[in-house]
């Protein structure tokens, strides 16, 4: 009956909300638009801006900043970059790269220009074995005759020319602990060069080599996860990220097979050490300096040694003669948040100017120094590119690296945009005067929505419920918020076959006949076509979704993430101010979880996807309990604790209806949370049936979620957010960041096309506002809750589900024992679902997609959501949603796995 109503009836109006006089055409009072205004003073600022433009506040990019760095800009269109240094002699700087088929970029610093690319491709020249690089490195011999880059078992030896270009390639190899891997972080030499140090991040030692031989000679332990390293008179300093070994009582959280101290509500590490090691008594104890919480960069001048603490946002400053602490630098440059800027390197200048960058904040502070006791007095801020990471001077020139550089933006064939069209970049200046380094400082401020009055309390005279309160703390109607959290989809991918908002109907795989639901939910409750996911893939978009913030560690192993990987299962992961469920259990919220940040699943035996749509079908008819119950577990203790264990965790061979099923059930007998956050993952696809098919499963799910809370008593005070983790399985013509928000409530302004700019952070600055959470860090707290995608004039018109359209069944090399899906009568307007069928004459590389897909850990309880290398596994998505029929968009034939441009790329979680 419904499915019949939506065909005969016109598609409802969408009102524009493109400009802000049609605000008023919407029905808001001027009273409201003022209110609305003032709430949003912090990322109003980037009204219906988008991401890739230039505007007179600099380049917009995803993460609720703009880029206009200070000095020159080289783009680096290879990838992003994980360390760099410069040469001895200064001409060259030696960059790791990831995430763009290369491992290693030579830039030549006079000519500025990027000389030489190194990678795995049979192109490259030299070649290596493997694209993988450590967190730190790579490092020029003293002579600079030599470049070490570090990879997974030991380092990968250069011989550098006269040139700057490397050539010569030998591997200097470090030997497996066990199931330890060496992921070797930061190499550091003596002074003659003879002998090479090697932070082993993987096995928390330091190993010394001789650099002629490549034999290891001596090992030391040391703390958790060593990092960095410094020689200073004959001491060897390192940076340890997870701090010290556990001692007997402690409290520990995993990180890499090692128990390391941890707080068992935010699962971060409560300590920071930096080990010394005696090179003229190597048989000395270790020695160990406490600092802040994750140290990571090291630099050393004048007997004065300088540590960067990203999560305690500071500078330790140690006297190497007393090794000992002598002063702490605070480096908070806003006042309305204490963590989140995450300083992650440091420089000291000749005329005592102390430069540390802020990774999160896009920003160089700069501080005058004296000495080690005098306290050091703060000049301001100077913009860089996104997310810097390393910076040196070469005389009176500062080099920036930026790792995400003007972020994916990329060149590429397609002509639209891939969250995998990742860039970095290298800065320069001269270093100004403190005058404009002050007026700079303003820059910065604006550029990360930073003013004052961002996180304003509730107190004095109690105010009228609001859906979004003005004031943290004050009523909103708004009890219960549901988090509906899917997997890798771009807006193109979904709803660019919506003529309303601004999609490309070409890029549109799943459009209407394969996601009724979602296209019917946005004609009632609103289409918002300027929202924006903020990672790369799973590991950075789940850490965005639950923190409003991807730490320093997740964005540094970015080019070696075997050693962790979505960051669930690893203390050095998670940000020392907790997750968005702790922060509602801090106010007294209540909280459940249907698979959100899981990492681990059992499965009875028979659990086959075919089995549990069965199962799914006669748990719906007939009432009975699952026969197939899963397990699914966090090793996070205070999320573990409010988790409801029979709704999996990413597993492509899990139907989403099931999961679905398994919630109603559970929300029938006890009802909802104040927060419920769910992890539906078919739309992943790779699964069992084809990618359609498991969108649709996904779509139903979600629509029978919704249909389920507005048909309750909860409904007149519920909130549900629905998005992506990451866009990185598709394109999208702005902006392979661009994905789809649904915002869906009685409050939720309907029949609108939102074009306003907003982000996942931005979402969950909303979901804090409502439950009166304070904000996490800084992110969070400069961001503008989404009080414009609401009304107090609430339509309590419930929302009731689509069938498919689609048949969920469509692909399976085994039908399910209860027989195949019969889908509703397509959309004739729409575009058609395409055939299951595969096209005789591509039979065989189907096949071939087939056997490559068997291989890529989609399925099963140790399911890895980006094993899959990314540009075959959006090939092989594409195919699937065209029949086998279109190229991918930018190319002129089909290819085989092996031959997939972009198929050298390594991908986020493959160790090979």
């Amino acid at each position: 009956m419904q499915v019949t109503r939506r065909r005969r009836n016109p598609r409802p109006k969408l009102l524009s909300l493109r400009n802000p006089a049609t605000l008023l055409a919407a029905g808001v009072s001027a009273l409201a638009l003022i209110a609305t205004s003032t709430a949003l003073a912090q990322t109003v600022q980037f009204g219906t801006d988008q991401v890739g433009e230039t505007t007179d506040r600099g380049l917009v990019v995803s993460a609720d900043q703009y880029l206009d760095p200070y000095g020159e800009r080289l783009v680096i269109d290879n990838g992003k970059i994980m360390s760099s240094e410069v040469s001895p002699d200064g001409t060259h700087l030696a960059a790791s790269l990831t995430d763009g088929g290369q491992a290693l970029a030579i830039v030549d610093l006079d000519g500025w220009r990027v000389q030489q690319l190194v990678s795995s491709a049979a192109s490259s020249t030299p070649r290596l074995a493997n694209n993988n690089v450590g967190q730190e490195g790579p490092t020029y011999s003293p002579d600079g005759t030599q470049l070490w880059l570090g990879q997974p078992d030991g380092f990968t030896r250069f011989t550098v020319g006269p040139d700057g270009t490397v050539t010569a390639p030998k591997t200097v190899t470090i030997a497996a602990d066990g199931s330890k891997r060496a992921l070797v972080a930061q190499p550091v030499f003596s002074a003659d060069g003879a002998t090479a140090y090697a932070a082993v991040n993987g096995q928390n030692r330091v190993v010394a080599i001789d650099t002629a031989s490549g034999t290891v000679t001596r090992s030391w332990a040391v703390g958790n996860a060593p990092r960095d390293l410094a020689v200073v008179g004959g001491k060897l300093y390192v940076s340890n990220e997870g701090g010290r070994k556990a001692h007997a009582g402690d409290p520990t959280i995993n990180s890499y097979g090692t128990q390391v101290p941890a707080d068992q509500v935010t699962a971060a590490t409560t300590t920071g050490t930096v080990s010394v090691i005696d090179l003229a008594a190597p048989d000395a104890a270790v020695g160990s300096i406490d600092v802040g919480l994750h140290p990571t960069a090291l630099y050393a001048k004048g007997g004065t040694l300088f540590v960067t603490n990203t999560a305690t946002n500071d500078v330790s400053v140690i006297d190497t003669a007393r090794d000992k602490v002598v002063q702490t630098i605070a480096t908070q440059p806003w006042p309305e948040a204490s963590v989140g800027y995450e300083p992650n390197a440091v420089t000291l200048t000749d005329d005592g100017r102390l430069l540390v960058t802020l990774g999160r904040a896009n920003a160089v502070a700069v501080y005058r120094y004296t000495s080690p006791q005098e306290p050091v007095s703060y000049v301001g801020l100077l913009p860089t590119d996104y997310f810097p990471a390393e910076i040196t001077t070469v005389g009176d020139t500062v080099y920036v690296s930026n790792t995400r550089g003007i972020d994916a933006r990329r060149p590429n064939t397609s002509g639209a945009h891939g969250t995998h069209d990742t860039t970095s970049s290298v800065q320069r200046f001269t270093l100004p005067g403190d005058r404009t380094i002050r007026s700079q400082t303003a820059e910065v401020f604006h550029q990360n929505g930073w003013t004052s009055g961002s996180v304003t309390k509730a107190g004095g005279k109690a105010r009228a419920p609001e859906p979004v309160p003005q004031r943290l703390g004050d009523p909103s109607p708004i009890k219960y918020v549901f988090l509906i959290v899917k997997e890798n989809r771009t807006y193109d991918q979904v709803f660019g076959d919506m003529p309303q908002g601004n999609g490309d109907p070409s890029l549109a795989q799943f459009g209407e006949n394969v996601t009724p639901n979602q296209h019917a939910l946005a004609e009632q409750f609103g289409l918002y076509d300027n929202t924006y996911d903020i990672g790369t893939n799973s590991a950075e978009g789940h850490n965005w979704l639950m923190q409003a913030d991807n730490p320093e560690y997740t964005e540094s192993t970015a080019g070696e993430y075997m050693r962790s990987y979505d960051t669930e299962d690893d203390a050095l992961g998670h940000q020392r101010t907790g997750f968005i469920w702790t922060r509602a259990q801090e106010r007294g919220k209540s909280v459940l979880n249907f698979g959100e940040f899981q990492q681990f699943l059992t499965k009875p035996a028979g659990a086959s996807w075919q089995n549990l749509y069965c199962d799914t079908l006669n748990m719906r008819s007939t009432g009975a309990e699952t026969a197939y119950p899963l397990v699914s577990t966090s090793p996070i203790p205070s999320l573990n604790d409010v988790s409801v264990h029979g709704v999996a965790k990413f597993d492509t061979s899990v139907p989403d209806i099931y999961r679905s099923e398994i919630w109603k059930r559970h929300f029938r007998a006890n009802g909802p949370a104040n927060l419920n956050m769910f992890w539906l993952s078919s739309d992943h696809t790779g699964g069992p049936a084809n990618g359609p098919a498991q969108v649709a499963d996904n779509d139903l799910a979600t629509g029978r979620i919704i249909d389920e809370i507005s048909h309750s008593t909860y409904w007149k005070n519920s909130a549900i957010f629905v998005l992506e983790d990451d866009s990185q399985a598709g394109l999208d013509h702005v902006d392979g960041h661009r994905a789809p928000i649904q915002i869906i409530s009685p409050y939720a302004r309907h029949g609108v096309v939102d074009s306003r700019y907003y982000t996942q952070i931005t979402v969950i600055r909303t979901i804090e506002q409502i439950l009166g959470l304070h904000p996490m860090n800084q992110k969070d707290s400069a961001a503008s809750p989404m009080r414009g995608a609401f009304t107090r004039d609430a339509d309590f018109t419930p929302f009731t589900a689509l069938p498919n359209r689609t048949a969920l069944t469509d692909g399976l090399a085994t039908p399910p024992p209860c027989g195949v899906d019969t889908p509703a009568p397509q959309n004739p307007s729409a575009a058609a679902v395409p055939t299951a069928k595969v096209p005789p004459s591509m039979r065989g590389l189907a096949a071939q997609w087939d056997t490559w897909k068997s291989k890529q850990h989609l399925t099963g309880p140790k399911a890895i959501p980006d094993y899959a290398n990314p540009a075959q596994m959006d090939h092989f998505t594409w195919y699937e949603s065209h029949a086998w029929s279109v190229p991918f968009p930018g190319e002129h034939k089909l290819y085989a796995p092996e031959d997939v441009p972009g198929a050298f790329l390594p991908s986020a979680e493959n160790d090979g």
